[in-house]
């Protein structure tokens, strides 16, 4: 589950220039439809060729919505993890897109922009029932929902923590930065761990936007200036920004974390390495079969404006070159009711995103033992900058915090991110 998950997450910049390279051949261009069989056809593209369980139950809503009715039939061709960003962009550019794709939650935007997209239209009464994190917005339309999220959250066990008179932090209660930076240096003064923390340094790709920006967030600043999504100055280099870069480097220079993790930062953590870890829900299980009641899942520390963590997953639209767009929005009706979000929620072990799915998935009803990762996502979760520029960003700060780290200067590298991101938005004429 973790590979899978970090390979997810990685996806996202895989194509990150791409997109904006093709955009012109894209936007604007001819509707021509992608599903050459016509006829009620609707072909649906997937990412999930080596995702059996998730697949699987994507599959049963196909079936089922097939079976319901004799208008229209979905076809299934499911793509390799690694390639299937590139297909998108390359079928787009060539008017080939299928009618109902699914779309990693970050890129929504910058497809949406490119013309890949059509809004959903007609299901806003149902979609209000979903966590917000998993609807795909743009400029104030919806593109796209999807039937999970994942949230991060710190792994640690309560002997660990009562041992070295470490405060159990909760939702209404969370750690403050003094309290963290505290209890990290008293792990790390005993001896007791290679590190006191794990922040999985070694994950790649969308990784490390997904996982840090939130703690730039909680400092005070972000990845770019979200009234108008149009410059990252002040934001990305402010002096909450700068607060976070020097925080962010203080973690290794004062030896809490690793400068670079393990291949696998959960079981270093289950092999005792360290007496924390910064990682998402997909480390549930596992921890639980090692450690049984002794693990908890703790939210973020809150470094000033509260504890915030990244949201949004894979999610499902329309392209805009649909044939039959009534017949694909019948499908996303269709597949938004709450047994096909409950089915690929537990599918993934995930998080369900309605209220009446999680009733339905075994440890996320109310009181269960994973409601507290629904509760992380409704407080705490926020989605990456919704702009058609976010692939660009999300490369940025993934190289400016690398090289943070590593020990470059924090406002030079943080005003070079701010130039660069700016210089992008604006040669992009800011995506209007």
């Amino acid at each position: 589950m973790i590979s899978r998950t970090i390979k997810r997450l990685a996806a996202t910049i895989l194509v990150a220039a791409t997109p904006l390279a093709l955009a012109a051949c894209a936007k604007g261009g001819s509707s021509a439809s992608s599903d050459s069989a016509g006829g009620g056809t609707l072909t649906m593209w997937t990412h999930n060729a080596g995702n059996k369980n998730e697949l699987a139950s994507i599959q049963k809503i196909v079936t089922d919505f097939n079976g319901s009715q004799t208008k229209y039939k979905v076809d299934v061709q499911a793509f390799p993890q690694d390639s299937y960003n590139q297909s998108v962009v390359a079928a787009a550019a060539a008017k080939k897109l299928p009618c109902i794709l699914d779309i990693d939650g970050p890129n929504v935007p910058n497809w949406a922009w490119a013309g890949y997209l059509a809004p959903l239209e007609g299901m806003d009464d149902t979609l209000s029932k979903f966590l917000p994190s998993t609807v795909g917005k743009y400029q104030d339309k919806i593109y796209s929902y999807g039937y999970y999220d994942v949230a991060l959250t710190i792994v640690s066990r309560k002997s660990v923590l009562k041992k070295y008179g470490v405060r159990i932090p909760t939702i209404e209660q969370p750690w403050t930065a003094e309290e963290f930076d505290a209890a990290l240096k008293k792990i790390r003064d005993s001896g007791d761990f290679d590190y006191p923390l794990d922040i999985a340094t070694s994950f790649t790709g969308e990784w490390w936007p997904y996982a840090y920006s939130p703690m730039l967030q909680s400092f005070g600043g972000d990845l770019i200036n979200r009234t108008d999504y149009k410059s990252a100055q002040g934001v990305l280099n402010g002096p909450e920004a700068l607060n976070w870069a020097t925080w962010f480097r203080s973690l290794v220079t004062e030896k809490y974390v690793p400068l670079k993790s393990g291949a696998d930062p959960a079981k270093d953590f289950m092999n005792g390495k360290s007496a924390m870890l910064y990682n998402g829900t997909w480390t549930a299980v596992d921890t639980r079969k090692k450690f049984g009641d002794d693990v908890v899942f703790l939210p973020p520390a809150d470094f000033g404006k509260g504890p915030k963590i990244g949201g949004g997953s894979w999610q499902w639209g329309i392209s805009q070159n649909c044939s039959d767009a009534a017949g694909a929005m019948e499908y996303m009706k269709f597949a938004a009711q709450d047994k096909y979000v409950a089915g690929v929620a537990e599918a993934t072990t995930n998080i369900p995103t309605t209220d009446a799915a999680a009733a339905q998935v075994k440890g996320y009803e109310p009181g269960g033992e994973n409601d507290v990762f629904r509760e992380f996502t409704k407080t705490f979760a926020v989605v990456r900058p919704e702009t058609p520029g976010y692939p660009f960003i999300a490369t940025e700060f993934t190289k400016t915090a690398q090289d943070i780290l590593n020990g470059a200067d924090p406002q030079k590298a943080l005003d070079q991110a701010v130039k660069n991101i700016d210089a992008n938005q604006e040669s992009n004429n800011y995506f209007e």
